[in-house]
């Protein structure tokens, strides 16, 4: 399970991201973008016409498919549960905000750990920098984005002062990363597999 979580300067970062990756990439992607109410749709919408893979507005109790992008709603955390579905959920703001990244990567942390990777992108504040610390701490690969293809490097700053980044890398290189740490992963999968009963 991918988990990335942005906010200002992140549409068209997530743009770049998403369009690098193959259709058949053979995770989930779940995404935070803090983004003004009544627009989400839209960007949604302009996801799946300029990107290969099928974006949706996350519903509760959905079990994600891979190559799927799944935003978090208008006013809803997003998480996932022990049974690999979604969670939506009206809690109260972390760190101001609903949805945060915040709840998304402690959610991947707790149910994924090392089956996760986390991804912090542009934005201003620290949502979510902790929680990749939190990830990482867990065993799961992490990368934030760098301060100079970053419009605003709070949320990925913090993260990296925290120690929270296994790699610090710029935006049109973090598609090329995910896809190499998907396919170690899962060679690893096959290979254990293939010696099992």
């Amino acid at each position: 399970m991918i988990g990335i979580g942005a906010s200002t300067g992140g549409p068209p970062v997530l743009q770049t991201i998403l369009a690098a990756l193959p259709r058949d990439i053979p995770v989930p992607l779940l995404v935070v973008q803090h983004i003004a109410q009544g627009f989400l749709s839209g960007m949604a919408d302009w996801l799946n016409h300029t990107t290969g893979l099928q974006t949706h507005i996350a519903s509760n109790g959905t079990h994600p498919l891979p190559g799927h992008v799944y935003l978090a709603p208008d006013d809803f955390h997003m998480g996932v549960g022990s049974d690999d579905a979604i969670t939506l959920t009206q809690q109260a703001p972390e760190n101001h905000l609903r949805p945060a990244v915040s709840f998304l990567f402690r959610s991947l942390a707790d149910v994924y750990g090392p089956n996760a990777l986390g991804v912090l992108l542009t934005g201003m504040g620290k949502d979510g920098a902790d929680e990749l610390k939190a990830m990482k701490d867990k065993g799961a690969i992490t990368i934030a984005q760098d301060r100079k293809s970053s419009v605003v490097h709070g949320m990925p700053g913090v993260a990296i002062a925290l120690g929270g980044a296994t790699h610090v890398l710029p935006a049109d290189k973090i598609a090329e990363m995910l896809i190499t740490l998907v396919n170690r992963r899962n060679c690893i999968t096959r290979s254990s597999d293939h010696g099992n009963p």
